[in-house]
């Protein structure tokens, strides 16, 4: 049998389009009608979701310009029939190899004398 998963990109697709903060997120998201707190947007963007609101991959596309197939790539796990849960221990996630591989990085700051505008 064989299985398939999904890898969960939107860290990616964010750093790509110069957003490193998920705080950044969450006004984009809402003046696209979607309210999420503050930890349910990093754990979007942190984690990989096992159920996600159409609406939300809407808007993430939206937001970005991107397609469904920039947010969620299939990935082919090999033949088994075992299924794995959350709580296997396991590699972790790649997404933040691959992040730290592509260099992309957020800019410096820059701290300014009271004053300086």
């Amino acid at each position: 049998m064989k299985v398939i998963g999904y890898e969960w990109r939107l860290r990616q697709v964010m750093a790509e389009a110069g957003m490193f903060s998920t705080t950044k997120l969450i006004p984009e998201l809402e003046a696209r009608g979607i309210h999420l707190s503050a930890s349910q947007v990093y754990r979007l963007a942190a984690e990989k979701p096992e159920r996600l609101n159409l609406n939300v991959l809407a808007a993430l596309m939206d937001i970005f310009g991107c397609s469904a197939d920039d947010l969620v790539r299939s990935v082919d796990l090999g033949a088994g029939s075992a299924r794995t849960t959350g709580t296997d221990a396991g590699a972790p996630e790649p997404s933040s190899g691959t992040l730290r591989a592509s260099g992309l990085r957020p800019k410096r700051a820059r701290i300014l004398p009271a004053g300086d505008d």
